[in-house]
């Protein structure tokens, strides 16, 4: 289809407010109806977008870059893990860490299960997986799938956390089973 606003012929093309537009008008245009109409009528020619569509800048790009280069560095990109408190942008161990501590150790060395291991510490059964998997507790920060030493101090030893993925891995693999 061709785009209304700037005549862009594009083979995946965006409908919005009734009118179909390129992926680059769609980008820029407004929420509104009536500025969404006047700025379709604002005709404009397709060569002077061509410079967006060549390099696929989007919004966003830059601010992902600035985001990874951060984590690169060892900052947390995420919602704060529980047992730590943000401070000056550093992660800092707080009054839950010996919590942590201790369902990472209740769960390896108890036969509970992750549902009554949960309940115990008012968790859901997702939120003691995501505490339990959850690498920033060995100094870890993960971002858009790579991971990157921290420079936050770890809460959990690297044995207790691998041998917890190993059991965590063999609770599933008896579930499958089933």
């Amino acid at each position: 289809m061709v785009c209304e606003k700037c005549g862009y012929l594009e083979k995946k093309e965006v409908k919005k407010n009734g009118k179909t537009l390129c992926k680059i008008c769609s980008l820029f245009s407004p929420e509104d109806e009536n500025d969404f109409l006047n700025y379709v009528n604002e005709k404009i020619d397709w060569k002077t977008l061509e410079t967006f569509r060549k390099y696929g800048q989007t919004l966003g790009s830059r601010q992902k870059t600035g985001m990874n280069e951060k984590a690169k560095r060892g900052k947390i990109m995420t919602r704060v893990a529980l047992g730590y408190s943000l401070s000056d942008g550093e992660l800092i161990p707080n009054e839950f860490s010996s919590r942590v501590h201790s369902i990472f150790t209740t769960f390896l060395n108890q036969n509970y299960s992750l549902n009554s291991l949960a309940k115990h510490y008012g968790l859901s059964v997702n939120g003691l997986k995501k505490v339990l998997k959850n690498r920033t507790y060995l100094g870890e920060v993960k971002f858009a799938g790579n991971l990157y030493k921290s420079t936050h101090k770890p809460i959990i030893n690297p044995e207790i956390f691998y041998a917890v993925q190993r059991k965590l891995a063999e609770i599933s693999r008896k579930r499958k089973v089933i």
